[in-house]
This record gives C-alpha cells, sequence and structure tokens, in this order.
C-alpha cells in the first residue's frame, strides 16, 4: 500500500472477535487511518454485515471523514453489494489485499493485535 501523505488520505479496515463474560461472541469492525494511526470508529455488534458496514462508513462520512482508499481483505462483509454500491457512489477506491497476505494490510493488522482474536 502506498504511503499516504496526510489524514483521510488511506484508511485501512478488519474484524477481530472475542467473546463476552458469558460466552456469547462478539465481532468488531475496527477503522484506521493509515497517515494518522487514529481509528475514526470501532463499532461492536453481535452481527457485522457488509450493509452495517457501510452505514458505519456513511456515518463517518456525514461528520465529514471521508477517504480516498480503503485497504480490506477479501472477507465477505468487504466484498459484498452494499459496500461496493457506497464506495462507488462516492469515488471511493476499495483496495483488497491478495489472499492470505494479511502483510499487505499491515495498518489494520498492527493495530488489532492484542485486541482480540483476528478472524
Amino acid at each position: 500500500m502506498p504511503t499516504p501523505k496526510g489524514a483521510d488520505e488511506s484508511w485501512a479496515m478488519d474484524f477481530v472477535a472475542d467473546a463476552l463474560a458469558h460466552g456469547r461472541r462478539i465481532r468488531i469492525v475496527i477503522v484506521i487511518d493509515a497517515w494518522t494511526r487514529e481509528h475514526p470508529h470501532i463499532e461492536v455488534g453481535f452481527s457485522l454485515t457488509g450493509v452495517r458496514v457501510a452505514r458505519v462508513l456513511e456515518q463517518l462520512r456525514q461528520r465529514e471523514r471521508l477517504p480516498n482508499l480503503i485497504q480490506v481483505d477479501n472477507g465477505p462483509e468487504f466484498v459484498c453489494k452494499a459496500l461496493d454500491a457506497w464506495a462507488h457512489k462516492l469515488g471511493i477506491k476499495l483496495q483488497f489485499i491478495r489472499l492470505g497476505k494479511p502483510v499487505e494490510n499491515a495498518h489494520i493488522e498492527r493495530s488489532t493485535v492484542g485486541c482480540a482474536k483476528i478472524v
């Protein structure tokens, strides 16, 4: 991934998972700005679909936060029609890493280490 030259130029997203004390699993989608290393949003839920990911990004857009590029893996939530349509409508490039190469999304992998298990 090219090195960004400023804030909100390039973001990365990924999921982590954990469990509550009583055992129910939760999922967390983490968004990170590759330049500032700030997390503009962290969404937690029992079910996080691509539609919900697109809704989270739309909320960030409404708060005037919008990147030029978002780097993601090939998970079903990121390759879905809802996210693709949202990104296409706004001219945001979704950059997918190669299968089995999480190091290509190092910005997000580094920020999720130790937080929970990566899924």
